[in-house]
């Protein structure tokens, strides 16, 4: 049975949360609570102000005034009695990715079914779809896909006709409310004209078809809107049936403070959450997103990153964590894409991320590039495991998904095949 021992979360976790206006933050773990913490900013001259993880009450966020040096206020926390460790509350940011041209099955808008949901021909039958085998796994081993997905990225658009099904109610951590809409994040002054695909944004590589967000072209603010509801959409398509946990820990930029990416890991802890999806890159490594990670794993979790699209053979977070799948892009040739990152120690599988065709807000669809599209495919996955028997976890999904088309080294254990990672899953629970 999977473990549970954290029943006392609240669904809220900011249980009392103060504008975070000061010139540095730090993310600390204490002994004592929230008693300890308080005295210990009265020592160093900070304050608090929010709770991290919630009910378990060791990890805050804590804030100091500009005139103090940062570096000192980091030695002196480190130094005093009761404190754990103390890092800096960085910036991190969803998986970049580049641009590219328009990819045919995103002008396929030939309506289908889809598991109730009327949606485009293209979304279904794309070539990454097909690729990993998608349609013979699906009927052969008669899954959909079941459990909870918690997506932590810049939010999702609830009112997308294709994902307004599976979403559960999400939380917006860069706002402290209720909900997870990343539409909130951008205002509307007209449609665009016409049904023809348009560049959204050189910086997340969308091109959206029927679009009616035009508004956010070329304005760095709105570099990144979307990238959420194309994530939720990608797994979407290979679990058709799961749940789907908005959690918004990025705004609109593609930016996303570390304290908020541990408040939504939390919160998927305290909720649940069967998979947890991250297409992002932390600015560094942190041991207090490791921590996290590693409670998220030992409660039955199974933890999913992006590799990263700076093309280079790097370490980067969460990807690289032992406890985490990290995934590499791969073109439709089965190729590792240029921008992807590569390497034993960072990817576990690669999966395609080019031209991926998936939701975008405003009851669109859009095509990215990137590991961030990658990354959902194995989520994906990871979903149908549980279709046939709810008790996979960590290791069972990271060794069946290992059942991969080999490729070179730099990819891991090869490029993601549905089929032969459900059949790895099938024969080690005896199902079939």
């Amino acid at each position: 049975m999977r473990r549970r021992t954290l029943l006392a979360f609240s669904l809220i976790f900011a249980f009392w949360v103060v504008p975070v206006q000061a010139g540095s933050r730090f993310i600390v773990r204490v002994t004592g609570g929230l008693p300890l913490m308080r005295s210990i900013c009265l020592a160093a001259g900070c304050s608090v102000a929010e709770s991290i993880d919630g009910a378990i009450g060791e990890v805050f966020l804590v804030t100091t005034p500009d005139f103090l040096d940062p570096v000192i206020v980091l030695k002196t926390l480190s130094s005093l009695t009761g404190v754990v460790d103390v890092e800096p509350d960085l910036l991190a940011r969803v998986a970049d990715s580049s641009t590219y041209a328009i990819p045919d099955a995103l002008s396929d808008t030939t309506p289908v079914s889809y598991f109730g949901a009327t949606v485009p021909s293209g979304y279904v039958n794309q070539p990454a779809a097909i690729i990993i085998g998608l349609a013979n796994t699906l009927s052969t081993f008669h899954v959909s896909g079941t459990g909870v997905i918690a997506v932590i990225d810049t939010g999702v658009d609830p009112n997308h006709p294709a994902l307004k099904p599976v979403l559960l109610p999400g939380y917006d951590f860069t706002r402290n409310q209720n909900g997870g809409d990343e539409t909130r994040d951008v205002s509307l002054t007209e449609p665009a004209s016409g049904s023809e695909p348009q560049w959204v944004s050189p910086n997340t590589a969308a091109n959206v078809s029927q679009s009616t967000a035009a508004v956010v072209d070329g304005d760095p603010q709105y570099g990144d809107f979307g990238h959420g509801t194309m994530v939720a959409g990608v797994i979407h398509l290979v679990a058709p049936t799961a749940k789907i946990l908005p959690l918004k820990a990025f705004r609109s930029d593609g930016t996303g403070y570390t304290s908020d990416i541990l408040r939504a890991l939390y919160q998927a802890i305290g909720r649940h959450a069967n998979v947890i999806n991250m297409s992002f890159n932390l600015a560094s490594y942190s041991q207090e997103v490791a921590t996290a990670l590693s409670l998220a794993t030992l409660e039955g979790a199974i933890a999913v990153a992006a590799a990263g699209n700076s093309g280079e053979e790097i370490l980067v977070y969460p990807a690289a964590l032992w406890d985490v799948m990290g995934v590499a892009s791969t073109t439709n040739a089965d190729q590792l894409s240029s921008f992807s990152n590569y390497g034993q120690q960072l990817v576990w599988v690669a999966a395609p991320g080019e031209g991926i065709v998936t939701t975008y807000p405003f009851s669109t669809y859009a095509a990215g590039w990137g590991t961030s599209f990658s990354a959902p495919l194995v989520s994906g996955v990871a979903a149908l495991m549980l279709s046939i028997n709810g008790l996979c976890d960590q290791y069972g999904s990271s060794q069946s998904t290992a059942h991969a088309k080999p490729m070179n080294s730099n990819a891991g254990n090869g490029r993601l095949d549905a089929f032969q990672a459900l059949q790895a899953w099938s024969h080690a629970v005896g199902e079939q």
